[in-house]
C-alpha cells in the first residue's frame, strides 16, 4: 500500500470515529434540551402554585396524558426530587432554585456539547477537504501518465 493509500485509509478511519462522535453528541444535546423543557415546565407548575389556596382542586399528571384529580393540602410545601431516587420536603421558592440550578447547569452542558459538536464537524470539513485533494491529485497523476 502507498503513502498516500495509507492517508486515505487514515483519514477515512478519522472521519468515521468523528461522524460517530457527532451523532452521540447530537444524542446528548437532544436529552439536555427534553430535561430542560421538562424542568420548565416544571417550573411554570411552580409559579402556578404560588396562587393556588389550601384546598384547591388541581389535576395531576400521571403521564401518557392522564390526570388525577386532587386537593391542595399544602401550599406552602412540596416534595421533590433531588437525584439517586431522594425527595425532600422544600418550599415552593426552595424548589424554583433548585430547578433554576439545574437549568443553569444544563445550559452549560449544553453550550459544551454544542462546542464539541462544532469542533467534530469542522474537523470533519477537514478531513473531507484533505480526502478530496489527495482523490484529484491523484486522479491527475493517473491521467498524466496515460
Amino acid at each position: 500500500m502507498t503513502q498516500v493509500e495509507n492517508e486515505v485509509e487514515r483519514l477515512i478511519y478519522e472521519l468515521q470515529l468523528l461522524e460517530g462522535a457527532s451523532e452521540t453528541l447530537q444524542t446528548r444535546i437532544g436529552l439536555v434540551n427534553a430535561s430542560m423543557n421538562e424542568l420548565q415546565l416544571a417550573n411554570a407548575a411552580l409559579e402556578g402554585l404560588k396562587h393556588e389556596e389550601q384546598g384547591a382542586d388541581i389535576l395531576v399528571p400521571l403521564g401518557g396524558g392522564a390526570y388525577l384529580k386532587a386537593k391542595i393540602e399544602d401550599v406552602e410545601r412540596l416534595i421533590i426530587g433531588v437525584g439517586a431516587d431522594v425527595a425532600v420536603e422544600k418550599t415552593v421558592g426552595e424548589a424554583q432554585d433548585d430547578v433554576g440550578a439545574r437549568l443553569l447547569e444544563l445550559d452549560k452542558t449544553r453550550a459544551s456539547l454544542r462546542d464539541q459538536l462544532e469542533q467534530a464537524l469542522s474537523r470533519m470539513a477537514t478531513v473531507r477537504r484533505r480526502v478530496q485533494e489527495i482523490t484529484q491529485q491523484a486522479s491527475k497523476g493517473t491521467t498524466e501518465n496515460v
